[in-house]
């Protein structure tokens, strides 16, 4: 009972999951107005409550100092999942959220609250897996909800989405597993503490920690959406249900980057090692950004560009991970600037697509043509999506500069003052295109006069997320000192 306490809010949202699949197959039976009751109020209203309730639980946890492992070692309750955990609620929270008016009328939503539930509860567990086999296990749960939820509209863009992502997903668990296998087959333990202490005596078997460390960053890099592992993004961004972007470009990656972090720092963080793998990710860092922001230079679709920018935001996460190969202080330095950035993020992500979903549901049209004078026909949205451009570009006062700030910092700190040059010159390129889209919607002449008013729960959530990201960029202190502790747990 004590390691299911320690597990309460994924518990949480995969009891309400596997409830709301009950009351679906049941819902028929109640008449054909209670039937429409249950989906508009009944099912969003039930996935909100598992979400605000996974949020309190975890929440409970850090203020009741609850810590421990659960199921032998291989699930770790720490200062690092709980951080994650309540990242992860959050997003649940907003798409939700954003997802009522989305999907208003659709006969499956059932489903797809409850897939994004589950997802979510694989998240959470990714964040505190500390033993390969439950690393695995929490990475599948996550990703074929994901693939399902991509392809969830069912037209022809949705579709090609849902194969490509699936198809690709394939790939990477495929690689993701051979390079967990071949850690279990060097140190002979699935547990990132007993891999750990091979690393450390197995200086002659340093050639296949290194190999293992190349599968597992390809593998890994599909969640992360980094160079090699990105082809998916673009298609995937575009043809799956806005929502799902969102949660995608947010909550997948942000996983993506916890469970890279439990595996290279502590089960491969050793000093004969890790220099190898910070300077790939370093590497990687550069191309992701570079790609990212030279081909969203000439997007015209802003679902795309929003994908390609996913692309180059993860090269700034990569800062982070090459920067904690330099040791201490630079292990708590780069793992608190990773998640400082993460939580910066997610506003940022979230409120921008909120804004996205809120402007081209009414436009019907993704082209960022057709957002030109949006200022004279929804001033509160314009400036809303904005803020988050700004945010993305990393100009003050928002959470996206300080972010920026923190990482680059702790690149200067490990020595790869290039690799922080790098992020610079590349955000002054990003500063391009997001800006251009602000430009196009207080100079551009209206597509048409009538006006966008956004719905009450999208305008909610937006508004929550510019509060969120201007709190950050003007009083970050009480989410870097939780970052800060965090990555202690890992130094």
């Amino acid at each position: 009972m004590e390691s299911v306490n320690l597990i309460g809010p994924q518990l949480l949202l995969l009891a309400v999951g596997g409830l709301l699949l009950i009351c679906d197959a049941f819902a028929t039976l109640l008449g054909p107005r209670r039937w429409l009751v249950w989906y508009m109020v009944g099912t969003p209203g039930l996935a909100l409550l598992a979400g605000l309730g996974a949020l309190a639980w975890a929440a409970a946890h850090a203020v009741t100092d609850t810590r421990g492992s659960a199921f032998f070692g291989a699930y770790e309750l720490d200062d690092f999942s709980l951080f994650f955990s309540v990242l992860f609620a959050g997003v649940v929270i907003a798409v939700v959220l954003f997802s009522v008016d989305y999907l208003r009328g659709n006969r499956h939503q059932t489903e797809y609250y409850a897939l994004v539930l589950a997802s979510a509860a694989g998240l959470m567990f990714l964040a505190g897996a500390r033993d390969l086999i439950a690393i695995f296990v929490a990475l599948e749960l996550t990703s074929i909800c994901q693939f399902i939820l991509a392809g969830f509209l069912k037209d022809d863009r949705s579709s090609e989405a849902g194969i490509k992502y699936l198809l690709l997903g394939a790939v990477a668990a495929a690689l993701t597993l051979y390079g967990m296998a071949l850690l279990f087959g060097l140190s002979g333990s699935t547990s990132l503490e007993g891999i750990a202490r091979a690393a450390a005596e197995g200086e002659d078997r340093r050639l296949g920690f290194v190999l293992a460390s190349v599968l597992l960053a390809a593998g890994l890099g599909f969640k992360m959406a980094i160079v090699p592992s990105q082809m998916w993004v673009p298609d995937v961004y575009q043809g799956a249900p806005t929502p799902v972007t969102g949660y995608l470009s947010v909550g997948s990656k942000a996983a993506g980057f916890a469970v890279a972090l439990r595996l290279f720092v502590e089960g491969l963080g050793d000093r004969a090692i890790a220099p190898d793998w910070a300077m790939m990710f370093a590497v990687l860092s550069v191309l992701s950004m570079t790609l990212g922001n030279v081909v969203a230079l000439v997007q015209t679709d802003i679902k795309r560009l929003l994908g390609y920018s996913s692309i180059a935001q993860a090269g700034y996460f990569l800062i982070g991970l090459a920067a904690v190969a330099a040791g201490e202080p630079q292990v708590e330095l780069g793992v608190g600037g990773l998640l400082f950035f993460a939580a910066s993020y997610a506003f940022t992500n979230l409120g921008a697509f909120a804004c996205v979903i809120a402007i081209s549901h009414r436009i019907r049209s993704d082209a960022i043509a057709d957002y030109s004078g949006m200022a004279r026909r929804s001033p509160l949205l314009a400036l809303a999506l904005t803020l988050c451009l700004v945010s993305l570009t990393g100009i003050p006062p928002t959470a996206g500069f300080v972010a920026k700030l923190y990482i680059f910092n702790a690149a200067v700190q490990a020595d790869l003052i290039w690799l922080a040059v790098a992020g610079v010159i590349n955000s002054v390129i990003s500063a391009y295109y997001y800006l251009r889209i602000v430009l196009n919607m207080y100079v551009g002449e209206p597509v048409s006069p009538d006006p966008v008013r956004p719905t009450p729960l999208l305008a909610l959530t937006a508004g929550a997320a510019v509060v969120g990201l201007l709190a950050l960029g003007i009083f970050p202190f009480p989410v870097i000192e939780a970052a800060e502790a965090a990555a202690r747990v890992l130094s």
